[in-house]
């Protein structure tokens, strides 16, 4: 993938980030300096495993045909960001008409190196899929927070710092997501007992 970014660049004229000047950003450059970030924000939106390089190789992509409309009077960690949310919406649709289980996820729960007991690993996988359950029943700008937050122990300002949010936006998605977060687990929980009743 890096041979394929290293020869793409922009038409020049965004504002370079760092600099401030009017030097043309590249795509590699930007791959290089955000990669990680892209990568994270992916996962934290729902990509799965087995998507997160092809969703990656998308981001960028929209980044090499879009670059010259960066403008720089955003960030541009909240300008791939964004681009990330459209991405990570395209491969979560595409996830729900197939509902695939993938064959990584298969290998992981059977366990090459894992130290626990078959069934508690089977016990631990099914209680991760309730959780990607509950958080795909979240809006995907929620979600992001509630990880970060929630998960991950980043705190409030640092989101909206990454994210490139007003922090009282962050705080209002956090609730926003707390209070969907609970509703989706009730709903859940209630489905589960309705089969077993069955």
């Amino acid at each position: 993938m890096m041979q394929r970014l290293g020869a793409l660049h922009s038409g020049g004229g965004p504002v370079h980030p760092e600099s401030g000047s009017r030097d043309p950003l590249d795509v590699a450059d930007i791959h290089d300096s955000h990669a990680d970030f892209v990568w994270s924000s992916l996962q934290r939106l729902g990509i799965q495993a087995a998507d997160l390089e092809d969703a990656l190789q998308d981001v960028f992509v929209v980044v090499h045909r879009r670059l010259a409309t960066f403008d720089g009077s955003s960030r541009l960690s909240t300008w791939l960001f964004g681009i990330c949310l459209r991405v990570a919406s395209q491969y979560r649709r595409k996830a729900h008409r197939r509902r695939e289980r993938h064959v990584a996820d298969l290998e992981r729960v059977a366990g090459e190196g894992n130290s626990l007991p078959p069934d508690a690993a089977l016990l631990a996988r099914e209680a991760e899929e309730r959780l990607e359950r509950v958080l795909d029943a979240l809006k995907p700008e929620r979600r992001v927070v509630f990880v970060m937050y929630e998960v991950e122990s980043i705190g409030c300002a640092e989101i909206a710092e990454q994210l490139g949010l007003p922090l009282g936006t962050v705080y209002s998605r956090l609730t926003a997501a707390r209070t969907d977060f609970s509703k989706a687990a009730l709903k859940l929980r209630r489905h589960d007992e309705r089969r077993r009743a069955e």
